[in-house]
């Protein structure tokens, strides 16, 4: 009789992950429904330079009400901002905060809340990378990295989700990395933080299910060509080239219109997923040999 119960199990099991890939390819084929960004209230963190300063303005170009950028160093969010008004029309604020100072974060929530209005749409952009190996970085480097890239998201999701679950309203953004899936040498600080945040994203994905209104978008990009990379190099550079930054804003805005949970940036990126849950490490390793992995240079280095 245990055989038996199992056998059926399994076979239903069988049969409803065949009809979950079904499913999952029939919603390929049907166009999506777009939601309206009108009215959203959109903070970005790292929102003055690079992707961040392109979602920004994707986002006020499809009629987002209010944007709020979140960074570092004021020139740039200054600068940034200055121009999505300018182009857009706008309403665009600016705040200094830096996402791994959690009492920070908290802090300049609350005057978000007082002074501009209800957050409905969180992008966690801000993010660093050193590009050493562990035994060449420095301790409080390793640190930082996963303070801003990993911890951070957790102070600034601490900080809004609630509201938008009160409001039965909302979206957190989250902008990855393919690097997430596919770690390479001497970034390990940033392979191994977004790794980190890959997790919290399922894992917050898979809490919000029951949660109306409110979804999530974990975006995973190739080698994005910003300063933030400056000094890496690909192989086979004219099959892999890097992603332009404005297309990477393009699509992620385009997945929360959709409420698409993960999206792989280029589609081709499905591959390495496939690949390494069927071949083995030392195939794998092969295979990025001959259709294009990262080269690490010694000056590697950035930050958003």
């Amino acid at each position: 009789v245990m055989d038996l119960n199992n056998f059926g199990n399994a076979v239903l099991f069988t049969f409803h992950i065949i009809f979950c890939i079904l499913k999952a390819c029939l919603g390929l084929l049907l166009p999506s429904r777009r939601k309206d960004l009108r009215g959203e209230v959109v903070l970005i963190t790292g929102g003055g330079r690079g992707i961040g300063r392109h979602l920004g303005k994707e986002f006020a170009k499809h009629g987002a009400k209010k944007l709020i950028l979140w960074g570092r160093t004021e020139r740039c969010l200054m600068e940034t901002c200055e121009e999505i008004s300018l182009t857009t029309g706008a309403e665009c604020h600016y705040f200094l905060c830096d996402v791994a100072n959690r009492e920070e974060v908290y802090k300049q929530a609350k005057v978000v809340r007082e002074k501009v209005g209800d957050v409905t749409i969180l992008v966690n952009n801000a993010a660093v990378v050193h590009g050493k190996s562990l035994m060449a970085s420095d301790d409080d480097a390793l640190m930082k990295t996963q303070h801003i890239n990993t911890l951070g998201q957790f102070w600034t999701t601490k900080a809004f989700l609630p509201r938008m679950l009160e409001l039965c309203h909302g979206h957190v953004v989250c902008i990855n990395s393919i690097l997430s899936l596919s770690s390479i040498p001497g970034a390990i600080d940033y392979c191994t933080s977004k790794a980190s945040s890959l997790a919290f994203m399922e894992s917050l994905t898979l809490g919000l299910l029951d949660c109306p209104g409110v979804g999530c978008t974990t975006v995973l990009p190739f080698h994005t060509n910003t300063d933030m990379f400056q000094g890496m190099r690909v192989r086979f550079p004219q099959l892999f080239p890097p992603l332009n930054p404005e297309l990477v804003a393009q699509r992620t805005v385009d997945a929360v219109r959709t409420n698409t949970p993960f999206i792989y940036l280029p589609w081709t990126m499905h591959a390495l997923v496939i690949l390494k849950s069927f071949l083995p490490q030392a195939a794998l390793e092969e295979i990025q040999r001959f259709s294009g992995c990262y080269t690490c240079m010694d000056t590697f280095k950035g930050r958003t």
